[in-house]
């Protein structure tokens, strides 16, 4: 039996509270020795009766730890009479840093304890909870390395930071009310507000329907009470955009009809918005005119001690930017944009280094990877080159992949415009030096004018990496598995092989090579953009009759606007061609008066997803056809049926189901066929549609009704937030 041994533990070991850890098992166990952080490992040297006792006991790692591996070879010289902590060095690099986690309930006590030295304090954290990635400038994680460096602790934090028999033990973010980052209530203007306690102060506007921007972890968020949701929507010009809430368990519980895992996901140390579905589908209208919600739980000492002082016992907690674009984290900024939206500003004087704004999960999938989950480190084999994935151009992240291990970033924006795109190449830099990254291959969208395209091509001439174009689609399903799969990938756009855009795609193959096999019929989208935007327009451009024409005459479409609506497609002048799912659904969703126009990124489809709730889904008949060798599921003819059958006077709402019924059989049909003539055991489901919980269980069924394996992304996004770790896949997987 080992009575000594080098001790070698690798993988997300900074940040954790790992020395103090080990240190406290040493002295539990009777070992001497020392422990010390090298990046991502940590050495320990030690020796003691009770050696393999305290091997078992360090290998299980902390709460917030990630353990790759661990490894002990022979202890050389004589180790020390005590145990110590040495000084960090900066070592290997795979491991990272962990990400921003809730606060603790410990540290909620601390807070809440009357005459407790934490008590009332909004920063209070400790090794297990609190801020990370938010905060650090570099590795190894030590408090001169993260935005507390201007905080020097006092002497009671100094006490609790040496004592190893405190939670706060090496704990970097270790402050108190005499010596860490401070509140200030402001007017909108930037000029202070005369409170003595802010947050009681803050909560006091908020009760009496102010609207108060709050800085928090990552970013500024927009607070208000329920009866201010209108004014706040009108400000933001987003009257018809759900928001999300913060609200305590209690009112989650009232609101919305929570499933055990989704009370998992609530309470979890990631604290994500988790989209719920309502008790009521028509409650809460003035938040959400759909049957589901967006709510969140407190995760920060801030959000606890505001409630406390609240009467209320929801708030409406939105991101304080631009849809798509950079979260605001700098009060000057806060100051300057948010002028006539906010009424109050509500913040510290704790730098965010690194936004990131809150994750978003539904039925156990993520829809936006960011605060808790992101950075996102995935152990994955794709050889010795370091290779950087760009991202698509909506809802992008960056990923990178480095001796044997993809980091994924915090979800980054719609990189249309130069202020996202500036906050992406700054993403790459500050993950690609915390990582120590140097680039043999760059991977990015296959469509030529994205911003993140020409990124890509400009940091290659600068680092002489490869170049790679990987098609979106292919990129999804690289991201679901890497096995031999037949993939369907539904989705809005894509740029496809053929310059066309893609969305409703049947793959068959292994990454990187993957068969176009089948894919929707190809429709023309009136105006190109212009069709997203007004959905009515693609109705027409799937279905060109006078039946549509009269439709549209009927809402309000000039005899002039018809004219050149039916000239476009004809000529074929100023359209472009699309096969993408999520036209189609808009398309629906514009047929049956559902929405006319869209003002966020999705509407009309989560539209006709919210009807759908309300009815009862009938097969219809389906009609298949090919092109070029691939079948066709033709959606005219869906379209048509349901046309036929609003005229008849169905409920709309059974319309709505029925159409993404069918709509998915007709998809499933394609995949289980690919599959059955290929002799492939297995389909693979990806793309933003499949958040559609209806969609995404009519395709399930079938697929696992033909005896096929069914998989789906549970680790990543299923829409685009998953593309980048994709473009990595398949760049780790093509030959020079």
């Amino acid at each position: 039996m080992r009575t000594s041994g080098n001790i070698t533990i690798r993988g997300i070991v900074q940040g954790v509270g790992f020395r103090p850890f080990v240190y406290a098992k040493a002295h539990g166990y009777g070992m001497r020795g020392t422990v010390k952080n090298l990046g991502s490992e940590v050495q320990i040297a030690a020796c003691g009766e009770r050696f393999e006792e305290f091997l078992r006991a360090v290998a299980k790692g902390t709460p917030l730890s990630r353990i790759d591996s661990v490894e002990v070879t022979p202890l050389a010289g004589e180790p020390p009479a005590g145990f110590t902590i040495l000084e960090s060095k900066a070592g290997s690099r795979s491991g990272f840093i962990p990400t921003d986690v809730a606060v603790c309930d410990e540290c909620i006590a601390d807070i809440t304890a009357p005459g407790g030295r934490y008590e009332g304090y909004w920063a209070t954290s400790c090794v297990n909870c609190g801020p990370r990635y938010s905060i650090i400038t570099a590795i190894p994680y030590d408090r001169e390395r993260t935005s507390m460096d201007v905080f020097p602790v006092c002497s009671p934090c100094e006490r609790e930071y040496t004592d190893p028999a405190c939670r706060r033990h090496h704990a970097q973010t270790i402050a108190c009310a005499g010596c860490g980052p401070q509140l200030a209530l402001l007017h909108a203007d930037g000029t202070p507000v005369r409170a003595a306690e802010p947050i009681r102060e803050a909560a006091a506007l908020l009760d009496a329907g102010a609207i108060v921007a709050v800085r928090g972890i990552g970013g500024f968020h927009i607070a208000c009470i329920e009866a201010s949701a209108w004014t706040l929507k009108r400000r933001l010009g987003r009257t018809e955009q759900p928001l999300a809430v913060m609200a305590t368990p209690e009112e989650a519980g009232r609101i919305a009809d929570i499933s055990g895992d989704e009370w998992k996901q609530l309470e979890s140390r990631e604290r994500p918005i988790v989209v719920l579905a309502k008790r009521d589908p028509d409650a809460h209208a003035s938040i959400s005119n759909l049957h589901t919600i967006g709510i969140m739980l407190p995760y920060t000492g801030l959000h606890h001690l505001l409630f406390a002082s609240l009467s209320h016992p929801l708030l409406i907690m939105t991101s304080a930017n631009l849809p798509g674009y950079p979260m605001i984290t700098d009060l000057g900024q806060a100051v300057e944009r948010l002028s006539g939206q906010v009424d109050y500003i509500l913040t510290h004087d704790r730098r965010i280094v690194n936004r990131c704004d809150d994750s978003v999960v539904r039925d156990g999938f993520l829809i936006r990877l960011s605060r808790g989950y992101a950075p996102k480190r995935t152990p994955i084999d794709l050889g010795e080159r370091c290779i950087l994935g760009v991202g698509p151009e909506l809802n992008a992240n960056i990923t990178i992949y480095r001796s044997g291990f993809a980091v994924t970033s915090p979800h980054v924006g719609n990189v249309r415009n130069p202020a996202t795109l500036a906050y992406l190449q700054e993403t790459v830099e500050k993950i690609g030096g915390i990582i120590g990254a140097d680039y043999d291959r760059i991977v990015h969208d296959l469509h030529p004018q994205f911003l993140s395209t020409r990124y890509a091509r400009e940091l290659a001439e600068v680092t002489g990496a490869e170049l790679l174009a990987v098609q979106h689609h292919r990129a999804h399903i690289a991201a679901t598995t890497r096995e031999e799969c037949v993939g369907i990938a539904i989705d809005g756009v894509g740029y496809g092989d053929d310059g066309t855009i893609w969305g409703g795609e049947i793959f068959a193959g292994c990454v990187p090579d993957y068969d176009r096999v089948a894919h929707l019929e190809v429709a023309l989208m009136p105006g190109g953009d212009l069709a997203t935007r007004f959905p009515e327009r693609m109705l027409y451009g799937i279905m060109p009759t006078e039946e549509t024409r009269d439709l549209l005459a009927s809402r309000g479409w000039s005899e002039v606007e018809l004219a050149v609506l039916e000239k476009q497609v004809a000529k074929r002048f100023n359209v472009a061609e699309t096969s993408s799912t999520g036209r189609v659904l808009d398309a629906a969703s514009a047929l049956l008066g559902l929405c006319r126009e869209r003002t966020y990124d999705g509407e009309p489809a989560v539209k006709l997803e919210s009807a759908a709730y309300r009815g009862r889904a009938a097969a219809w008949n389906l009609a298949f056809g090919s092109k070029d060798g691939r079948e066709v599921f033709s959606t005219r003819s869906l379209l048509s049926e349901a046309y036929r059958r609003m005229q008849a006077g169905e409920r709309i709402v059974d319309i709505a189901a029925s159409v993404q019924y069918n709509l998915a059989r007709g998809v499933a049909a394609m995949g289980v066929r690919a599959a059955e003539e290929r002799g492939i055991p297995r389909v693979a489901l990806s793309g933003g549609v499949a958040y559609n919980h209806a969609i995404r269980e009519a395709i399930r069924a079938e697929v696992l009704a033909a005896g096929l394996e069914y998989v789906i992304n549970k680790e990543y996004p299923l829409g685009d937030g998953c593309i980048s770790y994709g473009q990595v896949v398949c760049g780790g997987s093509a030959e020079r």
